[in-house]
């Protein structure tokens, strides 16, 4: 496939959203984005990486952390020079940017982060939503941070209002409905691999025609 394309994957927490999108990106021979997004945002603004991680795919309720009128560093100073006037919309800005930049030097998988909204404009865009059953999602995210199921159900149930807020506030549209993307996967069915061959298969076969 010759034409530059971009993926983009919202996502359940425990739904193996994370695990589809970087394999798939494998699969495909293209780049993929997820936590790295925060890491780009910092060098290219040049603003410390905490402020992105505080304000990562939370809406604009608030300044960056809660923290207006203390000071930042910018990268490369130490606790001092910069008075925090950044609000989560200046910071979603710079994200922003930087995924537009992404999508348009080359073919890319990009994970949350409103990226279908931002590359709605994107004459090759796909955007997928990735959810599974609450007794799976329970499950996977149990194993892999190591907590209990009901700490799991938990975090769950914290990340999925998060995401929604911050969708909902920054697209204007619905996280999770399915008139929202342009398809939706239940990975409770498939499986992961077996979800990832079909989300190939539906992406080829968008692409060609």
């Amino acid at each position: 496939m010759e034409k530059k394309y971009v993926v983009n994957i919202g996502r359940q927490l425990g739904s193996g959203g994370h695990e589809i999108g970087e394999k798939l990106a494998t699969r495909l021979g293209i780049a993929f984005y997820d936590k790295e997004l925060i890491t780009l945002a910092s060098k290219e603004s040049g603003l410390c990486r905490e402020f992105f991680e505080k304000a990562d795919e939370r809406p604009s309720q608030g300044i960056v952390g809660g923290l207006l009128g203390m000071r930042f560093p910018v990268m490369g100073e130490g606790i001092s020079s910069m008075p925090n006037c950044l609000s989560n919309d200046s910071l979603f800005k710079v994200q922003s940017d930087v995924i537009r930049r992404l999508a348009e030097a080359q073919s890319c998988v990009f994970v949350g982060r409103c990226a279908d909204y931002i590359l709605r404009d994107h004459p090759h865009s796909i955007n997928l939503f990735i959810s599974a059953s609450k007794q799976d999602r329970i499950r996977r995210i149990a194993r892999q941070s190591h907590v209990t199921p009901e700490e799991a159900e938990s975090y769950m149930v914290k990340a999925d209002k998060k995401r929604a807020e911050y969708y909902n506030y920054y697209s204007f549209k619905t996280w999770g409905a399915a008139a929202t993307y342009h398809l939706c996967v239940d990975t409770s069915v498939l499986g992961i691999d077996r979800s990832i061959e079909f989300i190939e298969a539906y992406i080829k076969l968008r692409l060609n025609n």
